[in-house]
């Protein structure tokens, strides 16, 4: 059976990285680029337009800065796992790009095959961040979950939302969760977005380590 596809929109503004990294992602045959650019704005549109499964998103971009990328982008309920692609290594900008939604951060010095390696984890479910910023990632996630436990009700699903949120957790994506319940993508992206809504979160990353954290 023919492996589902894992689709990608590129969103950074240097483009002899940007080609690299597509030739590098398309050594993969389930990975797909379908989108790219350097623009912040056509990224934004791309992103909805799109719907892809991750989006790399460069912070230091020429027109509009990444990170208000992102926040637009949550803001608009886009429910892609969206991944920082940077130089910087600064706390600020990795805690900052949690708190608005990012579901990784990933510097751009990392090895290639430590790169394509990241990619299919998150698409496994696993946290995606490079080693560097794993303890202020986990540290930061630790702390502001136990600080809100009480805006995350899973009562207020729906028990459909049950469903999908006990696959969620387990790091399915919407094509596996659509497969598992045998209902179509697009239902799986619009209940995705609702579970979001209801239980306050931002990004599945937030989402997976407020469960981990109440099993403890």
């Amino acid at each position: 059976m023919e492996q589902l596809k894992t689709t990608i929109l590129l969103i950074d503004d240097h483009p002899m990285l940007r080609n690299g990294v597509k030739q590098l992602i398309n050594t993969v045959p389930h990975f797909q680029v379908i989108g790219e650019t350097g623009h912040g704005i056509e990224g934004i549109e791309l992103a909805q337009e799109l719907d892809p499964d991750i989006i790399l998103l460069d912070i230091n971009m020429n027109d509009i800065n990444g990170l208000d990328i992102l926040r637009h982008l949550r803001s608009k309920n886009v429910a892609s796992r969206i991944i920082m692609f940077t130089v910087s290594d600064d706390k600020a900008d990795i805690i900052t790009a949690l708190k608005n939604g990012a579901d990784g951060y990933l510097l751009k010095d990392m090895e290639p095959e430590d790169f394509l390696q990241s990619l299919q984890e998150v698409m496994n479910g696993k946290l995606m961040m490079g080693g560097t910023t794993a303890d202020i990632i986990l540290s930061y996630m630790r702390g502001e979950q136990q600080a809100a436990t009480q805006n995350h009700d899973v009562n207020t699903l729906t028990p459909r939302e049950h469903e999908i949120f006990n696959l969620l957790v387990q790091g399915l994506s919407n094509k596996l969760i659509a497969k598992e319940l045998d209902i179509v993508e697009s239902t799986v992206k619009v209940h995705v977005k609702s579970i979001f809504k209801k239980l306050n979160f931002k990004s599945r990353m937030e989402m997976t380590v407020w469960y981990l954290q109440s099993k403890e």
